[in-house]
């Protein structure tokens, strides 16, 4: 099969569809590999890493669209790129559709066959291609959360870690999924005191389990609710401005 990588054309976008190592992997099992120039650059790959692992490097995205059977990207096609696309022609990312008719129309238009990431399903359910957006997302929360508590940032001046004499920062996560545990991961490793609030009391055992009484995982829903937001309240001993959160998706990933 003809695999094509068009460089990433969406604002702020820096990743790249294939590294050279997959399309190494690619190449070796008989498939070719079109790769848009500059398309890894931004991701801190070259177009001769590309060419040693046996891709082809193409001048543009057209080039890309033209020739390949399947386009590996990773973000959403662009209304530009849907242009590009072809009936019959496979494009292989995340799609998002749910929020954004135009693209849908656009790739129905097109008549490709557009399989989303975050649809990719394995044999227990979960999905893989999802979870590890849920990852970086629940560490950055935390990283994010530590900055904007800055005072210069317009915070409260609180250092999550703490110092001697001073107590650390209070953190609360609302769900216990991959991205929840993944921002409480972050959250002890900086010292902060950390409260993981979820509806599934044997997902919080999982998590007493694996941080080792680290966190605090209470399972009292008495407290009366947020009113703006529904939501479970943080810890009664928590401040909740000092509090940086993250709310996954309900799904286990």
């Amino acid at each position: 099969m003809k695999i094509g990588v068009p460089k990433e054309v969406k604002n702020h976008e820096y990743r790249v569809g294939l590294t050279p190592a997959s399309a190494r992997e690619l190449t070796r099992l008989g498939h070719e590999v079109i790769i848009e120039t500059n398309s890894g650059r931004g991701a801190g790959f070259e177009d001769e890493g590309y060419r040693v692992a046996g891709a082809r490097i193409v001048s543009t995205a057209e080039d890309v669209f033209s020739q390949a059977e399947m386009i590996i990207k990773v973000k959403e096609p662009q209304p530009q790129e849907c242009q590009l696309l072809r009936c019959g022609q496979m494009i292989f990312t995340y799609l998002h559709l749910a929020p954004d008719p135009v693209q849908a129309e656009g790739l129905i238009n097109a008549g490709c066959i557009a399989i989303a990431y975050e649809t990719v399903t394995d044999i227990y359910g979960r999905l893989p291609l999802l979870a590890p957006m849920s990852e970086v997302a629940g560490r950055m929360s935390i990283q994010a959360g530590a900055h904007f508590l800055e005072k210069g940032q317009g915070g409260s001046g609180v250092l999550l870690g703490g110092v001697a004499s001073v107590a650390p920062g209070k953190v609360v996560v609302l769900g216990g999924g991959f991205a929840g545990a993944n921002a409480a991961r972050m959250a002890v490793g900086l010292g902060a005191q950390v409260v993981i609030l979820d509806r599934n009391l044997h997902r919080l055992k999982e998590l007493d389990l694996e941080f080792g009484g680290r966190v605090q995982t209470p399972c009292d829903w008495s407290y009366p609710h947020c009113g703006r937001c529904r939501s479970p309240p943080c810890h009664p001993r928590n401040d909740p401005p000092h509090a940086p959160g993250v709310c996954p998706r309900r799904s286990r990933h």
